[in-house]
């Protein structure tokens, strides 16, 4: 009989876990979970606290989301047990064709300027989520963001190192509020926003009608459309989020729910479903074993996803396939141990319009998550993003509003699920998550990071449920990712033997050296099922932090 692995040894986390049992937040900066915070002290809800800590983010991290991004939420609501799903992505306008892009001059969607921009769906959310579950009125929650961005916030090293490497394509009014000079704002300074201050009072005052119509509708639309973009007015004006049923699947004694497609979330849960194939605690953490198992797993769920994934209100993803048990756990068959795959195609129909969705190099992660659960039991699961740094590098300088390049995720390929066309959402990494236990809530998790966001989230599920590990130690293990063919980053605080025997079966490694957001930036708040106890973990590779009462 084979000896039992030794139990892992963990070290030291950097940061404690927090624990309360009144509430708790986590977000990707503190002065938006202090805004949480205070609406919890308050007595508003976790809806209520979300959005407050959404608007604050929308200021404080500008390069990565904004109210000219998207966003998803999964609300769990304690008095019936029922999640929630909100889907907050924008759609391509009606303009959007490939013969639109072909008129443009351009053979693929460029990945920044005006003709990467679909309608950002954000606001929408924010209005929608605080009109069905919040308690304070919208005006209130987003007063902390209003005096941000007018008063100013202290610019941290990290924001001021990230203006400087992602601010190469912004346009001159972006240059000019967040590289003067050519050059980030001197650390310890206040960034102003003026613009985006009355832009969010307006919003504040007039709902979600106050950014889709109106004056600030109307300045995005004509600054696109000079631009030589295809939104225009009514493609903002008819916008409307998107209320629908979460995916879900029973792994390691929970239920695991996330958003359905046009997110990558059906990719979640084919990992887990592969994963379940295995006997991953058996193999040790972050053993040779283990983490060449998950790649390879990553490997067949991407390929399902970039030949399928796509808006399911214009074309049919085969999402209950891609879930099926008996083709999960024969995918994971297919898995050879001693040997990396540099190529694997779709398992699910045709395989053949699968090189046309290609993330490699697209995928910079610029987005913010956040997580809140109130004394009443409720949470939320939160992210929204512009998706990369910056986002599509335009700033309209009258509403100070820097606008998304989702629309850089569609294709052109007209074989292809994810072309554009007009009215469609395009193709989304963003994947917010929540765990149940016996029907109650058991935690919340999410992590910016594009690409990396399902692979980080089952390390942390398993660090979590498999391997023993509190919330905050879970969220600062080492991690993996796991980019196109053998390619796979990975930490320097994995062990160099582990290193050394994944090279050996094919894998190229790069070393990645300090606490960056390569790895993403995960949040987590786990309730204790007994006491009822909240325990929240902040990602030191950001600048998450954590607060509870």
């Amino acid at each position: 009989m084979a000896a039992s692995p030794a139990p892992p040894v963990f070290p030291a986390a950097n940061r404690p876990d927090v624990r309360g049992t009144r509430g708790a937040v986590v977000s990707d900066h503190p002065l938006a979970s202090a805004a949480a915070h205070d609406v919890l002290r308050g007595g508003g809800n976790a809806v209520d606290a979300a959005i407050a800590a959404a608007g604050v983010l929308a200021v404080v991290r500008p390069h990565m989301n904004g109210v000219g991004g998207d966003a998803f939420a999964l609300i769990y609501e304690a008095a019936t047990g029922t999640v929630h799903a909100l889907n907050g992505s924008g759609r391509a306008g009606a303009l959007a064709t490939p013969a639109f892009f072909d008129a443009a001059g351009v053979e693929e969607i460029p990945q920044t300027g005006p003709l990467s921009v679909s309608v950002p769906g954000a606001v929408a959310a924010w209005a929608d989520a605080a009109d069905r579950f919040g308690t304070r009125p919208l005006a209130e929650l987003l007063a902390p963001a209003v005096s941000y961005a007018r008063d100013g916030f202290p610019v941290s090293t990290r924001l001021a190192s990230d203006f400087e490497s992602q601010g190469d394509d912004l346009d001159e009014a972006g240059r000019s509020l967040f590289l003067p000079n050519g050059a980030p704002p001197e650390v310890g300074s206040l960034l102003r926003n003026p613009a985006l201050a009355g832009t969010l009072e307006t919003i504040g005052r007039e709902g979600a009608a106050g950014f889709y119509t109106g004056e600030v509708a109307a300045a995005l639309a004509a600054h696109l459309e000079s631009a030589g973009g295809y939104l225009r007015e009514s493609d903002f004006a008819q916008h409307t989020s998107s209320w629908v049923d979460p995916l879900s699947v029973d792994y390691l004694g929970h239920t695991f729910l996330v958003m359905p497609p046009n997110t990558q979330g059906v990719t979640q849960l084919q990992q887990m479903g592969m994963a379940q194939a295995f006997d991953v605690a058996a193999m040790g953490h972050n053993s040779p074993d283990y983490l060449h198992t998950l790649i390879e797993i990553k490997k067949r769920a991407f390929a399902d996803r970039d030949r399928w994934v796509a808006d399911p209100d214009m074309v049919e993803v085969p999402t209950a396939a891609m879930l099926d048990p008996n083709y999960l756990r024969t995918r994971a068959e297919e898995i050879d141990a001693s040997t990396a795959s540099d190529s694997v195609a779709s398992g699910v129909g045709d395989p053949r319009p699968n090189a046309a969705l290609d993330l490699e190099g697209r995928d910079l992660g610029d987005t913010v998550y956040l997580t809140v659960v109130d004394a009443d039991g409720n949470a939320v699961s939160w992210i929204q993003s512009l998706y990369a740094g910056f986002g599509s590098g335009i700033l309209e300088p009258t509403t100070g509003v820097v606008l998304q390049n989702r629309g850089a995720l569609f294709t052109l390929d007209a074989a292809h699920p994810n072309v554009v066309a007009p009215g469609k959402r395009p193709f989304h990494t963003l994947t917010p998550m929540l765990a149940l236990r016996d029907g109650s809530l058991a935690f919340t998790l999410g992590t910016p990071g594009g690409d990396a966001q399902t692979q980080s989230l089952l390390q942390i599920v398993h660090n979590l449920l498999l391997f023993g590990m509190t919330p905050q130690e879970a969220v600062e293990a080492p991690r993996f990712r796991s980019y196109n063919g053998v390619s796979v980053a990975v930490e320097d605080r994995l062990d160099p033997a582990v290193r050394d025997a994944l090279t050996e079966r094919g894998h190229a490694l790069r070393l990645v050296s300090g606490w960056t957001a390569t790895f993403g930036g995960a949040q987590m708040i786990l309730r204790d099922s007994a006491s009822g106890t909240l325990t929240a973990a902040a990602d030191p590779r950001r600048e998450a932090y954590a607060i509870a009462h």
